[in-house]
């Protein structure tokens, strides 16, 4: 069974995440989202593990489904399975991570409404819609508390989803801490794609070849109206703040 998790979030940059520790020897991971806390619990543990790549005496096994961070049961069963597994929160400013949520929903569905008329329950009054998914899962701070009820905060590690993107190397060597690895993934192992705007692995795992993220990541993401922006950005503020206290990191979102 897994010893960690990436629990989270969606748009956040879990894949690329999980795309460079899969670099690492020790790091052993399943490729697909196994989604087991959330849509498959009742298929019972022995499927879930069925679904774990074998490993050696020494690597770590790990798995990534986003949704779990919002998933009210999913604290508690993955409690239950192991109290010491250790999960991953890879973090990104909640009002681009919204868009982004929005940007990839827009692909798939063209037609649905914008994102001005999604964001507002009552455009005039102001009134931020926050059963909206996209806004739903940016309140950190309120998915965290539930997490804390069956783990200690010092068994979650917060990545920066921003930091992921400018210093890919720095973020990756405090999870390799984290998760009791040795520093072997280092800046050595990226380049910059301009193109993309983001990082790119130099050789991915079991390849020669540079590896960069699909097609579907560093989409453009459609404008929004700055005044809709900044009304998300001041709902946002109080709950980025006791996130920034609970987690006693500064993330830098305002």
């Amino acid at each position: 069974l897994p010893q960690a998790i990436i629990i989270g979030v969606k748009k956040g940059g879990t894949r690329a995440l999980l795309e460079f520790l899969r670099v690492h020897p020790d790091v052993r991971a399943v490729g697909a989202e196994p989604h087991f806390f959330d849509r498959n619990y009742e298929r019972g543990l022995a499927w879930y593990r069925e679904l774990m790549p074998r490993t050696l005496e020494g690597q770590i096994t790990m798995e990534k489904t986003p949704s779990y961070f919002v998933t009210k049961e999913a604290p508690a069963r993955i409690s239950s399975m192991s109290k010491g597994t250790k999960l991953i929160v890879v973090v990104r400013d909640p009002v681009t991570r919204a868009i982004s949520d929005y940007t990839q929903t827009l692909s798939k569905k063209p037609d649905i409404p914008t994102f001005e008329s999604l964001t507002f329950k009552n455009r005039t009054t102001g009134l931020i819609d926050t059963s909206w998914s996209a806004i739903q899962i940016g309140i950190y701070a309120k998915h965290l508390e539930n997490w804390l009820l069956y783990f200690p905060i010092g068994q979650i590690l917060f990545v920066s989803g921003e930091r992921l993107i400018s210093d890919p190397a720095g973020e990756l060597g405090r999870v390799q801490d984290f998760l009791g690895l040795k520093r072997i993934i280092t800046d050595k192992h990226f380049y910059f794609n301009k193109t993309k705007g983001f990082p790119c692995l130099k050789k991915a795992e079991g390849s020669s070849k540079p590896h960069c993220l699909g097609k579907t990541k560093g989409r453009t993401h459609p404008d929004i109206d700055q005044e809709v922006v900044q009304r998300l950005r001041d709902f946002y503020r109080p709950f980025n703040m006791k996130f920034y206290q609970m987690t006693g990191q500064d993330f830098g979102w305002d």
